[in-house]
């Protein structure tokens, strides 16, 4: 299993900011205070639904038969990812 970038703080769960990145080739370190780009700040979940959603070319009908489940519990997380975007995007500005 891969590791995977966290997005809240282990501590006290407020959301994390990237401060360093290196290069693998040349070891050159770039040091800073970085916002994770929006679609890093959703859940491991809301990432890999957003991914599915992608692969069958946004048909929620699609999603909820191969899922087997309902078209409207899909929408439904359609819905809320769209909320938890928009709530992100109100706060990263």
């Amino acid at each position: 299993m891969k590791n995977r970038l966290p997005i809240s703080c282990p501590s006290c769960d407020d959301s994390l900011k990237v401060s360093e990145l290196t290069c693998d080739y040349c070891k050159t370190k770039v040091s800073g205070k970085f916002e994770l780009p929006l679609l890093l700040q959703l859940s491991q979940e809301e990432q890999d639904f957003i991914l599915q959603f992608f692969l069958y070319s946004g048909s929620l009908k699609e999603m909820a038969a191969n899922m087997n489940i309902s078209y409207p519990t899909v929408r439904n997380k359609l819905d809320d990812i769209i909320t938890h975007i928009n709530h992100l995007k109100t706060h990263n500005t």
